[in-house]
């Protein structure tokens, strides 16, 4: 095989965004084959490739060798299956499955998959961003040293209500499973735990509905304790205009910024440490340098990560964002979820079970009655490289 055919199931916001670069030639050895979705308008708006009403009759057409899973949350999981089942390649958006259990279900298909060369692929395209691949290496090599606090302040998420009443499943319970965490955010906790590592507890408190009307989340803080006793918060809103984009981290050797589209590091000449025990002087400090750590361009984001997705179909290249690597984005939205709706605290590994039960009868006791309202055009870059 030199070319790989591919199918798109979804092709609303993000699915028809992926369609149209893989139709326009952009990704190399990539053609669109097929695509899929409820809505006869959008599927008869691809023309030359092969249009499909089910998921089901797509991925037994012939027609794909893989495909690309861009529905609605709930469905990433049962179309995910039913592909990896029949032998196809997979790449899911984000999150991979709504809840932690279903994850296990997904990954549970990928391990029994009936060919070994099957590909399984997230989209986490935020892994491009060389900000990010830049801080991520400083930690692997030990120049911050032992971390001891983490910190993400991602509220410029902001998001109208003309943005949740443009879908009957936004932001419900039944149709996305949680709102910021589930919808926006998983970018962001999938770095945080790609980045620092996941937490060993996490004691959170969201907003219900608290700027728009929905029933799901649109605020939240949590507090996050480590394994090796480090601690994080995590705050994120789609609320809040105008918002901040700020990741930081302190290790005993310095201090890592992620803001503006820069990557500072202030690094201790002597680790925190060290220096607090052998110090004679009360109130010293460490000498520090101030160092700007070069960074061009946001990565090749979307695009990059469906170029990897065929070069490892074809060449058996590493993947940029396994999809079984999902699984702790999800854990770490439902934890903060659970943990706000409980009152407690809650211990990482999660319950998967115990969660997916509380979700079920969030999904049984909702009274939210939603009707979908037709939005004005919609430019999707916008919501780009948050």
């Amino acid at each position: 095989m030199n070319q790989v055919r591919i199918g798109v199931i979804g092709v609303g916001g993000m699915g028809s965004h992926h369609a149209r670069y893989i139709q326009e030639g952009k990704v190399r050895r990539g053609k669109l084959t097929a695509v899929c979705d409820i809505v006869p308008e959008k599927v008869a708006a691809f023309k030359d490739v092969r249009g499909y009403a089910s998921s089901d009759a797509l991925i037994a057409s012939g027609e794909v060798d893989a495909v690309m899973v861009a529905t609605p949350h709930y469905g990433h999981t049962t179309i995910g299956i039913a592909a990896l089942k029949a032998g196809l390649h997979v790449l899911v958006e984000k999150p991979i499955s709504v809840h932690k259990a279903d994850c296990e279900r997904l990954i549970a298909a990928y391990t029994n998959r009936p060919k070994k060369s099957q590909v399984f692929a997230a989209m986490f395209n935020q892994r491009t961003d060389p900000h990010f691949i830049r801080v991520r290496k400083l930690i692997e090599d030990g120049e911050l040293g032992t971390i001891r606090r983490t910190n993400w302040i991602i509220t410029n998420w902001f998001r109208t209500q003309a943005y949740y009443n443009s879908g009957g499943w936004r932001a419900t319970w039944a149709g996305e499973g949680g709102g910021v965490l589930l919808n926006q955010c998983p970018h962001n906790l999938d770095l945080f735990q790609w980045i620092c590592g996941m937490p060993s507890k996490v004691r959170a408190f969201c907003g219900l509905g608290k700027y728009h009307a929905i029933e799901v989340e649109d605020d939240v803080t949590a507090y996050l304790e480590y394994p090796n006793g480090a601690t994080g918060v995590f705050i994120t809103t789609t609320g809040e205009a105008p918002g901040t984009n700020r990741l930081e981290i302190a290790g005993d050797r310095g201090k890592l910024v992620v803001e503006n589209g820069s990557v500072s590091f202030t690094r201790n000449e002597i680790p925190s440490d060290k220096f607090l025990k052998t110090s004679k002087e009360s109130f010293a400090t460490p000498d520090t340098w101030n160092i700007d750590i070069p960074v061009n361009g946001g990565g090749g984001q979307h695009l990059e990560i469906t170029q990897n997705y065929v070069d490892a179909i074809l060449d058996g290249k590493p993947l940029i964002a396994p999809a079984v690597e999902g699984i702790h984005s999800v854990e770490l939205a439902n934890a903060m979820i659970f943990s706000s709706l409980s009152g407690k605290t809650v211990d990482l590994p999660l319950n998967a079970a115990a969660y997916e039960k509380v979700l079920k009868k969030l999904i049984a006791s909702s009274k939210l009655k939603k009707k979908a309202v037709k939005a004005a055009a919609t430019d999707l870059s916008k919501s780009f490289g948050k």
